[in-house]
């Protein structure tokens, strides 16, 4: 129910006839006005207080069985694929104690660069950007991690 399943839900009900919402309780926590877009979407079908217990199919996904917390009851939905989208964190725990991290846990760079505390190291990608986590992000930050490595190392060499 938070902002990453709001905007991914956004996004699939874009490319789908129907997109189910399971959220576990009973409110969302996304922003209001990402609650206003899927409440206005009539793709998008909310089906509060319930949790997945079981993908269902042979070869594919075909349904999901789900648990609902409210009347204590199980229901199946006929479905064709299943995006699961609870939240991001970045994996960084590793570098916590030797390179800089805002609360959330993603590595601090220097602006415009992708320059961390710690000489010669670089943070690119998922691990230090928190707004757009998208694979072309990666891969623009990821080259410009590559091009600030090679000015880096040619500066060593002088």
């Amino acid at each position: 129910g938070g902002d990453t399943a709001a905007e991914e839900a956004l996004y699939l009900a874009n490319m789908c006839n129907k997109v189910y919402m399971i959220i576990r309780r009973n409110i969302m926590r996304a922003s209001i006005i990402m609650q206003q877009r899927i409440k206005k979407n009539p793709k998008i079908t909310i089906l509060w207080e319930r949790e997945t217990q079981e993908i269902l199919g042979e070869k594919k996904v075909e349904s999901v069985l789900l648990y609902n917390k409210q009347k204590q009851t199980t229901e199946k939905i006929i479905i064709q694929g299943l995006f699961v989208a609870i939240g991001h964190q970045p994996n960084t725990d590793i570098f916590k104690p030797y390179l800089d991290h805002n609360p959330a846990g993603y590595l601090l760079t220097e602006p415009n660069t992708t320059h961390t505390n710690v000489k010669g190291v670089f943070a690119a990608g998922d691990v230090q950007d928190a707004r757009y986590r998208q694979a072309v992000t990666a891969a623009g930050t990821g080259c410009m991690a590559a091009l600030d490595a090679e000015h880096f190392l040619s500066t060593l060499q002088s």
